[in-house]
């Protein structure tokens, strides 16, 4: 696969090195520090490379691993993204766990993934990793014992999800499909909690979320 990465904060830097590891072509992108940016695409290996914003948003399948303010300022300046896979794991949280997630200041009655699918309506936005760690990304195995995390994520598009499912257990993840777009109201509330409890508690980020079926 293709993959655009916006956003080379500790979610896009980790998530990326991770799918280069497994044999996807990787272009990082929307950085402030350009050697930064470039020294990332080295450390991921051959199969990475840094870019442009328009660079990313040209690949297949982008994901979108910027801080909520800038959500506007990505979509305005990169080209149409119609019939692109947009993986989001926009989060409202602030650096210090504290912040409204549940949708942009457009409309707060939505989640932030389906403002973002409004923003592009003709991409298909799947929302993942917003219920798992950039410590947990970064780490050498995601490996809790015998288990392995569960990133759940939704969407409307079938095929769409099939694709970001596979990128989930490429990244040592089980992937849980919570169902449509709607959902995602939910599970950002969900990382919300799992966020704040894990720091109130003096856990995180030493923890992952397991779906447990019997």
């Amino acid at each position: 696969m293709n993959i655009g990465i916006i956003g080379a904060g500790n979610m896009g830097a980790g998530l990326g090195k991770l799918w280069a590891k497994a044999g996807h072509q990787v272009i990082f992108s929307y950085s402030r520090d350009e050697e930064k940016l470039h020294q990332l695409a080295t450390s991921a290996g051959a199969n990475a490379k840094a870019g442009t914003l328009q660079d990313a948003a040209a690949q297949d399948i982008i994901l979108l691993a910027v801080w909520l303010p800038a959500v506007d300022e990505v979509i305005e300046n990169v080209a149409p993204l119609d019939g692109k896979i947009v993986i989001t794991c926009v989060s409202g949280l602030q650096p210090d766990f504290t912040g409204q997630t549940v949708g942009l200041a457009t409309d707060l009655k939505i989640s932030v993934a389906e403002t973002i699918q409004q923003l592009i309506p003709n991409a298909s936005v799947v929302e993942a990793f917003n219920t798992t760690f950039a410590e947990i990304i970064a780490s050498e195995s995601r490996q809790f014992g015998s288990d392995f995390p569960s990133v759940f994520y939704c969407g409307n598009e079938v095929e769409a999800k099939q694709i970001v499912a596979k990128l989930i257990e490429d990244c040592g993840y089980e992937p849980i499909d919570a169902g449509n777009l709607l959902v995602a109201r939910a599970l950002e509330t969900l990382a919300t909690a799992w966020v704040q409890f894990a720091v109130s508690s003096h856990l995180f980020p030493n923890l992952g979320l397991k779906a447990l079926q019997r």
